[in-house]
């Protein structure tokens, strides 16, 4: 007669879990923005590093004759350009990814380790990259907004009377603003309090909040300090003589526009080395294309009755 079964000799949950097929998510990094600003800009390669951006000067010196149908000389003119155009070079936002191959030769199921370690780093590079085409002091767009193009909030909070302001300096077709998700809150109370709140549009499957017809794009990667913000208002593309990203095309191990991934070896170790580099600036072809209304106040709230 056999002994009955105890209850420590029973299957238990811990060891049934370590051959049960459990459904596994990817590796999930909170950081993870929709980065809608790389979406928006227009992007140009650049073929050898460096964008030289040619400018006309002295505009109002280019005459011209209206209505004469007689025989008068003609005025004669030219175009002058810069002597010493700027030139924007490409910077690189690199790093090395290092695995184990012991790793990822025995872990590698159900998520590839390899693939998932530069999925996540190449993640990283693109949230740096918006950042930088922001706050970079050589080319973000913060730093080259020229002095008559920066205006401030009349009271604090982001009222419809400042974004119209922000609107008169970049009149020639603007193509969104961008600014913090707390001054897209702030500016949709302002709106709102006034009796006009904003109208939404519908881009890339999300929607956004406007003004006068233009979309107030969020991005985390403008600055909030005490309580203060900015708003940013931009043309972009080549044609309309606006706001431009810069890459690099042609990459060896091209991933995307400007964004390489190479396979640099295993050393002795037995450490498998990937090198991922992104290549990228930004030009603002005329100073009428950026314009930034600062002291924005994101903690102004209003009392309904």
């Amino acid at each position: 007669m056999s002994e009955p079964r105890t209850e420590s000799q029973a299957l238990g949950d811990l060891a049934a879990r370590q051959l049960a097929n459990a459904t596994k998510s990817v590796p999930q990094l909170s950081t993870i923005t929709p980065r809608w600003l790389l979406h928006l800009l227009s992007w140009a390669p650049v073929e050898a590093g460096i964008y030289r951006l040619n400018r006309v000067v002295n505009p109002e010196r280019v005459t011209v004759d209206v209505g004469q149908i007689d025989d008068h000389q003609l005025p004669n003119t030219f175009v002058d350009y810069e002597t010493h155009p700027r030139e924007v070079t490409l910077r690189p936002i690199s790093t090395i990814v290092d695995v184990q191959t012991r790793v990822s030769d025995l872990y590698s199921s159900p998520h590839d380790q390899v693939a998932q370690q530069l999925r996540l780093t190449i993640e990283t590079i693109k949230e740096r990259q918006e950042s930088e085409l922001i706050n970079n002091p050589e080319y973000g767009l913060l730093s080259q907004v020229t002095p008559d193009q920066r205006i401030s909030t009349r009271t604090g909070a982001p009222t419809p009377d400042d974004l119209d302001s922000l609107i008169t300096k970049v009149w020639k077709s603007p193509s969104f603003f961008l600014t913090h998700p707390a001054a897209v809150a702030a500016f949709g109370r302002e709106a709102t309090f006034r009796g006009v709140p904003p109208v939404t549009v519908s881009l890339y499957g999300s929607q956004f909040i406007t003004w006068r017809g233009i979309p107030i794009i969020p991005s985390d990667k403008v600055p909030l300090e005490d309580g203060k913000t900015s708003f940013i208002l931009v043309r972009t593309g080549e044609e309309q003589q606006g706001v431009i990203g810069l890459f690099q095309p042609g990459l060896v191990g091209e991933q995307s526009p400007g964004l390489s991934v190479r396979f640099t070896g295993i050393n002795r170790q037995a450490i498998a080395s990937y090198l991922i580099s992104l290549y990228t600036s930004l030009a603002v072809l005329t100073d009428d294309a950026l314009g930034v209304l600062d002291n924005v106040a994101v903690d102004v709230f209003h009392e309904y009755e």
